[in-house]
């Protein structure tokens, strides 16, 4: 087989000239891409006209007609096509238009330019507004801000999936709970939806059915009927369904539960393609540091008991009881060695995810309402959710709080460079809202319920360590810390801001903000006591230009929100955005890059891709991540998680020679500084698939 041009231009880059590397080359792969390839597999039309309705007539677009007229539609794409926008790389090129360029129904053809899918999305979620669509086309093509890849392939498109693809619920410890959650699973799961579970309420291995005792099989036959649910459900074979499950550490399923995912365990226990998280209150962990002994509860006993639920009760206040309270069944184990355990299960696999349900909680901004007890798939959504009661025939639901995740990420390099934080955030905020506005999940009720309520949304951000680089910045710096705290201290300040004025606009809150520490003003303490600013003359001069909100202004935007309220019960979260970073030619996500220039295998070439901005100058500032002192990534992600009111997806990333208890202590340490949870936990050169739900 004759290797393609483009691929060859691409693989030289690694040939080097006085010892730098030939990156030139990869401009030179892009041109050929274009030229040799997509040019003559593009469907081309005389005029724009002609395009626009030969792609409403044949059923591709949505139509448009209904919106604007021609001369409207006509405006937006001169707008886009004017930027004369450039793919900075192959990888972003390659990525466009393997992934989300819009094909012909014969699957050989592209109908879409970069530029086309920009002006798409933009009419569709303006909705008629030209003035609007200009402007998330002029935010969209400066590629200063990227919505979540459903909303980014699907809007605009007739025959499309939805524009929201992460979803969270709990299972009720009954069998119309258990089946509501299965059929739940199926029918997101064949929608393109990544799902995650709460399981913690599921009675243990050897509980009591009906009063006989040692008749609940626990949680591992659940976690096999999901897992074959998601294998089947899998969109029309296009995509593998994606699910995820957590359970409390302090359930006594725990050491079954982080079995499934060792190598060499019986196949009857394994679990290949479901991933699993792990939910660690506050009570855990000191015990754990103290290396005490732990007891392990059996969760059918706490509710005869309490009438509660395990995973809903505080640790903190409850432990010493349940451990004293002869009718609670309890199982005795070494915290530190459960500790340890967990980790080795990690350095095996990557998995399990840490939800530290304490920090989640503690300054969550809704505990009027009700907890944060569990996380998704990719660990940055943080919600409050409650299992519903789901009966018999002639007998009324109880539906109560799934979640939907509705994400998508700022471009910090480009951004900070156009000097527009407050205008890129305020009309991400405004495009975040259309799409949950949009979306009508209504063959699932709790998440349908959730979203018409809570309006929730997670604005992120990705291309912190490409930006650092750019500007000779070392990720592990003072400055880097420095410059994290102001950016996402604006990003909190303008994401109230603008969902105070939706509020405003509309004269509707989220359900319950009465009850929350944004109505009663406590959430804004921090702010308004002192002027955050830079304190470093290099990340000073990096905000020059622009106006950092004071303390001042943050008195004055809790004040507007005491009176207007505010729409979104939640406003950030910042995602593993993988695949569509590729895309905006930036680093993913706010974690230090792993390879100065990442290789890719696809079919059967491997492509190159260098990081964004990488020339032989700045070489040095794109440390591995492998080769970081990991405490001070963490100090880094408890700076940017002290203005995010979810989450954030954290990796580990450690080396061979690191052992369990090495990694143990990172969790100590991640847990003492403030995160809210980690993601997987990577060990050099062992890979591991992106979670694809949330691919922002």
């Amino acid at each position: 087989m004759v290797t393609k041009k483009w691929i060859l231009l691409n693989n030289e880059i690694m040939i080097k000239n006085d010892d730098e590397f030939s990156l030139h080359k990869d401009k030179e792969a892009v041109r050929s891409y274009f030229l040799d390839y997509v040019n003559k597999n593009t469907v081309f039309f005389y005029t724009l006209k002609e395009k626009i309705d030969y792609l409403i007539e044949g059923d591709y677009y949505v139509d448009f007609y209904q919106w604007y007229t021609f001369e409207q539609m006509e405006e937006v794409y001169d707008l886009v096509y004017a930027k004369k926008f450039r793919f900075q790389s192959f990888m972003s090129a390659f990525k466009f238009f393997q992934s989300y360029a819009l094909r012909d129904d014969s699957g050989e053809k592209f109908l879409e330019r970069y530029e086309d899918r920009v002006v798409a999305v933009s009419l569709f979620l303006a909705r008629g507004d030209v003035a609007q669509a200009k402007e998330y086309a002029e935010m969209l093509i400066n590629q200063e801000y990227q919505p979540a890849t459903p909303t980014f392939l699907n809007s605009g498109k007739k025959r499309s999936g939805e524009l929201v693809s992460c979803f969270l619920d709990e299972i009720g410890d009954n069998l119309n709970g258990i089946g509501y959650a299965i059929d739940s699973a199926m029918k997101l799961s064949s929608i393109g939806g990544g799902v995650s579970f709460n399981i913690s309420k599921i009675r243990a291995r050897g509980e009591s059915i009906k009063d006989v005792e040692g008749r609940a099989g626990g949680v591992l036959p659940i976690m096999k009927i999901l897992e074959d649910t998601f294998s089947y459900a899998n969109q029309l074979g296009q995509r593998p369904g994606a699910g995820a499950v957590y359970l409390n550490i302090f359930h006594t399923d725990i050491e079954e539960f982080l079995d499934c995912k060792k190598i060499n365990v019986d196949e009857k226990v394994r679990i290949k393609s479901l991933s699993i998280g792990v939910i660690v209150p506050d009570k855990f962990m000191e015990l754990a540091e103290k290396d005490e002994a732990c007891y392990l509860f059996y969760p059918h006993t706490v509710y005869k008991e309490y009438g509660k639920y395990l995973d809903e009760l505080d640790m903190d206040q409850m432990y010493e009881e349940l451990v004293t309270n002869p009718k609670v069944r309890k199982k005795k184990i070494n915290a530190r060695h459960l500790m340890v355990k967990v980790a080795q299960t990690q350095k095996e696999s990557g998995y399990p995810y840490l939800f530290f349900k304490g920090n989640a909680n503690r300054g969550h901004a809704l505990n009027g309402i009700g907890q944060v007890k569990f996380s998704n798939l990719c660990t940055e959504i943080m919600q409050i959710s409650e299992v519903s009661d789901i009966e018999i025939y002639g007998k009324e639901d109880q539906i109560r709080y799934g979640i939907s995740c509705n994400l998508g990420s700022l471009n910090i390099a480009t951004v900070m460079e156009n000097k527009r934080i407050k205008e890129v955030v305020k009309s991400a905020m405004l495009s975040l809202t259309v799409v949950s506005d949009m979306t009508n999940i209504a063959m699932v009720p709790s998440v349908q319920k959730a979203n018409k309520e809570l309006h929730s949304v997670g604005l992120g951000a990705m291309n912190l360590h490409g930006f650092l680089t750019r500007n000779f910045i070392m990720y592990e710096s003072k400055e880097a810390l420095d410059f994290s705290n102001v950016f996402f201290m604006m990003v909190n300040f303008y994401s109230i801001q603008a969902s105070m004025e939706i509020a405003k606009n509309r004269g509707i809150t989220f359900v319950g903000f009465e009850k929350t520490s944004y109505a009663d003003g406590s959430y804004f303490d921090s702010y308004t006591q002192q002027d955050i600013v830079p304190q470093h003359a290099k990340v000073n001069k990096l905000f020059e230009g622009m106006e950092i909100p004071s303390a001042e202004d943050w008195k004055v935007l809790k004040e507007q929100v005491a009176e207007f309220g505010l729409y979104h019960a939640y406003r950030m979260a910042i995602a593993p955005n993988q695949s569509t970073s590729y895309i905006m030619n930036a680093t993913a996500s706010v974690m230090p890059v792993v390879d100065v220039i990442e290789v890719r295998e696809y079919g059967d070439s491997t492509t190159y891709y260098p990081m964004p901005y990488l020339d032989n100058n700045n070489y040095f500032f794109y440390k591995s991540a492998y080769d970081m002192d990991q405490k001070n990534v963490l100090r880094l992600i408890s700076v940017i998680q002290r203005h995010v009111d979810q989450g954030i997806s954290t990796i580990l990333h450690t080396n061979t020679k690191d052992t369990t208890r090495d990694i143990a202590r990172y969790y100590i340490y991640a847990h003492k500084m403030g995160l809210k949870s980690l993601y997987y936990t990577r060990t050099r050169k062992a890979s591991i698939d992106e979670c694809v739900s949330c691919s922002v």
